[in-house]
């Protein structure tokens, strides 16, 4: 699907949707929890239906309702299994070592760009401690074997989600294990949310495997400061709207844009984009109509759904303002937006951020293959009309 937007602010009330980070983390643990929970969760999405599908195939019993998940733990577990994680990094990078803990003989089916994204040096340490890992096709992943309790040991500047698979993973042995991260650490506070949902089901994240997951009966996922951040970086440049379900202490890294975006208003930026990789799109967007950013500490903005320095700098040109990178930087500069075509590249966060630049362009603005928010936010356009703002689609 294709649309094309006309320059219009928006106005009125607007819900975020639940964390699609936190609601990985709690679907995991309460799989294998002691009793059934209950997810309120109002909002899901492609990658979160993906977890949930994959932890089916691993016994548990997960079914989906209007206002969330019903989750009855993994009984016996199979001695095989086939998981689709479709193109969500999470699920892969969650599941992976979780089917290892428990020893199936599993299958991983991949999609869009995610066969290409890194899994060491997780693969590498999975290895080392019990499982085999191969790739039988350029899609797939075969993890056999079964992960032995002991101590782990993995370099945390890649990626947190390694971390948190670990983590998630050595609370599901049944035998304490010890999780050391080398090297400076990427998104930290992810890592964090991973260990208050591990700490929310009664288990010890600092010293995993020592206690079972204990269902709390009814948890409700909070909402996404990564997606409520095109909201308020609607209303950082001129939009009119009242933001609700954004908790001021959450865990996730992305409430940064809470203190981000202001600041771009008030002059040029030096950003650390280590630890809000999915923020940069929409910050960069608000830059270039703004006061101009550099963002620092970009690596890992290539490993996304898309190379995000790439496709930042894509989308700001096509709508006729001025970006580049070099090395370890990418620049923004402060010379306003205009309009014309963006292709997302099959990247949410680039759809969603062209979308919020229309808001402000003289001339309208194109997203090619805007179907893509379904991986994280599938009615945003919906929602967006909602709120004002004018576009038409068109179907290739």
């Amino acid at each position: 699907m294709d649309i094309t937007i006309q320059p219009k602010q928006l106005q009125g009330d607007i819900t975020v949707i639940p964390s699609k980070s936190q609601a990985h983390r709690l679907l995991i643990c309460a799989a294998f929890a002691d009793g059934p929970t209950i997810l309120n969760c109002p909002e899901t999405n492609r990658d979160m239906d993906a977890t949930a599908g994959c932890l089916n195939a691993l016994g548990a019993d997960i079914v989906k309702s209007e206002t969330g998940y019903f989750v009855t733990p993994a009984g016996k577990t199979p001695e095989k299994a086939e998981l689709n994680v479709h193109d969500s990094g999470s699920t892969l990078r969650f599941m992976l070592p979780v089917a290892g803990a428990l020893g199936v003989d599993t299958l991983f089916r991949m999609e869009g760009r995610l066969p290409q994204r890194p899994l060491s040096p997780m693969w590498e340490e999975m290895e080392r401690m019990g499982c085999a890992l191969t790739r039988p096709a350029d899609d797939t992943i075969r993890c056999t074997g079964k992960l032995r309790p002991g101590h782990y040991s993995i370099d945390g500047s890649v990626s947190s989600q390694y971390i948190t698979g670990l983590l998630l993973a050595l609370s599901v042995l049944d035998c304490p294990s010890q999780l050391e991260i080398t090297g400076r650490v990427e998104s930290r506070p992810y890592i964090q949310m991973t260990k208050d949902a591990i700490s929310q089901f009664g288990s010890d994240p600092e010293n995993p495997g020592t206690k079972q997951f204990h269902s709390p009966g009814n948890l409700t996922v909070e909402g996404d400061w990564s997606n409520g951040a095109f909201f308020l970086a609607a209303n950082t440049l001129g939009s009119k709207l009242d933001i609700h379900g954004l908790k001021s202490d959450s865990s996730q890294g992305d409430r940064a844009a809470a203190v981000l975006l202001p600041k771009l208003r008030e002059g040029r930026q030096v950003i650390d984009a280590r630890d809000i990789p999915d923020l940069v799109p929409i910050l960069s967007v608000v830059a270039a109509c703004c006061h101009g950013a550099e963002f620092t500490n970009i690596r890992r903005l290539r490993l996304k759904e898309s190379d995000r320095v790439a496709s930042v700098i894509a989308m700001i040109t096509a709508l006729g303002g001025k970006a580049e990178a070099d090395g370890n930087t990418l620049r923004i500069l402060g010379t306003g937006l205009t309009g014309g075509t963006v292709d997302s590249v099959n990247d949410h966060r680039i759809a969603m951020s062209a979308a919020i630049a229309a808001t402000i362009c003289e001339e309208q603005v194109t997203i090619l293959g805007a179907d893509c928010v379904q991986k994280s936010y599938p009615r945003f356009f919906e929602e967006y009309r909602r709120l004002g703002g004018n576009y038409e689609q068109y179907l290739r």
